[in-house]
């Protein structure tokens, strides 16, 4: 889980441009190993080692990107940001398919949620740069795909990046090339890049919802307007790296993103809601989805502000959580993050919103 207000919005403050590109990686750094690290939109980047990344910020919880391999996102938004061409997406003023999405909610099968967090939980750790990175890896390519073979029209691929631990990708093919995406990353951290790290929370609880929603549609040949995705990301302790290099390469393709939901953290919240983050975020996307939480779940909805890759990319972007800032698990990036942490019930509550927003979103 790596929170970073300051980082997400496309356009939220004005980057300096030749700061980033005067800092562009010469031989000797990359050489060196090191990486360029931003901590906010105005900050021009910082050379760093991996150690280095992990003692200044990874360990104190600090928000931060790496973008060493993603300048080509950072360009964007740059551009994006002087010419002010913000994207403003049109959405739903309310949820119209519950019929339909209430029928695949009551599909959705609990026990399936405690059987993949126990046996995420169980890799000791999935650091990205870990000895575990690739067993994680495996684990999460193996498991897309036997979820995703009740129907033989998901395809599932592996996106490489410059680390040994892949990011999934299953998409369930629409009438439309147009892509809706739901995502949420796969990698954990303890209190030392080698120790244990179990990351229940953060974020095995994001993983297993966005896996049961994929089941549930992969059941029942689910076949919507947009194509639908299903994102599980590496990397993302270290800098949002797996999603900034997808989205980069999404935007190099010119490929068509409608809305992404992002869910990082869904198992702890001593408060039982739905948190909805409302800042560096798209407002209609946002507002959207709000309205979708008392629809498709039991909880009340709460808001709070914090952030990703997507929208940096300049595609409309939501980001859900288990809980506000204030009160949220204190136990992520240790040992400590285990299984007896999450609630499986409250993350159930959050596979049932999934399930409805694909619905709904298929028809935009």
């Amino acid at each position: 889980m790596v929170r970073f207000p300051s980082l997400v919005a496309l356009g939220a403050v004005a980057l300096n441009v030749s700061a980033v590109f005067g800092a562009v990686p010469s031989p000797d750094r990359r050489a060196d190993e090191l990486r360029l690290i931003k901590t906010s939109d105005e900050d021009p980047g910082t050379w760093m080692t991996e150690e280095e990344k992990f003692e200044k910020l990874i360990s104190k919880r600090l928000g931060f990107m790496d973008i060493t391999d993603t300048l080509e996102l950072e360009s964007l938004r740059a551009d994006k940001v002087a010419t002010r061409q913000v994207q403003a997406a049109a959405f739903p003023s309310a949820p119209s398919h519950q019929t339909e999405a209430k029928a695949l909610i009551a599909k959705l099968v609990q026990s399936n949620l405690s059987t993949w967090l126990n046996e995420m939980a169980a890799i000791y750790n999935r650091y990205y740069k870990g000895s575990y990175a690739a067993t994680s890896a495996t684990w999460m390519y193996d498991t897309v795909v036997e979820v995703s073979s009740a129907n033989p029209a998901i395809t599932v691929k592996k996106v490489t990046h410059s680390y040994n631990q892949p990011s999934v990708i299953a998409a369930i093919p629409g009438t439309s090339a147009e892509v809706v995406v739901v995502s949420a990353h796969y990698d954990s951290i303890g209190s030392t890049t080698s120790g244990k790290a179990p990351g229940a929370d953060d974020n095995a609880s994001g993983v297993i919802v966005i896996l049961e929603a994929l089941r549930v549609l992969a059941e029942a040949k689910y076949k919507g307007g947009n194509t639908l995705e299903f994102h599980f990301y590496s990397g993302e302790e270290g800098g949002l790296l797996g999603s900034r290099d997808v989205m980069q390469s999404y935007k190099k393709a010119s490929k068509q993103v409608l809305a992404v939901m992002n869910q990082d953290m869904t198992g702890y919240s001593p408060n039982n809601v739905i948190a909805v983050y409302t800042d560096y975020v798209d407002t209609g996307l946002t507002n959207f989805i709000k309205k979708l939480v008392p629809v498709y779940s039991d909880l009340p909805l709460l808001t709070d502000t914090c952030g990703g890759s997507a929208r940096d990319a300049g595609y409309p972007a939501a980001y859900v959580c288990d809980e506000g800032m204030a009160d949220s698990s204190p136990y992520i990036h240790s040992a400590q993050d285990t299984v007896s942490t999450v609630s499986i019930p409250h993350v159930f509550q959050h596979a049932k919103l999934t399930v409805g927003f694909l619905v709904e979103a298929s028809y935009f």
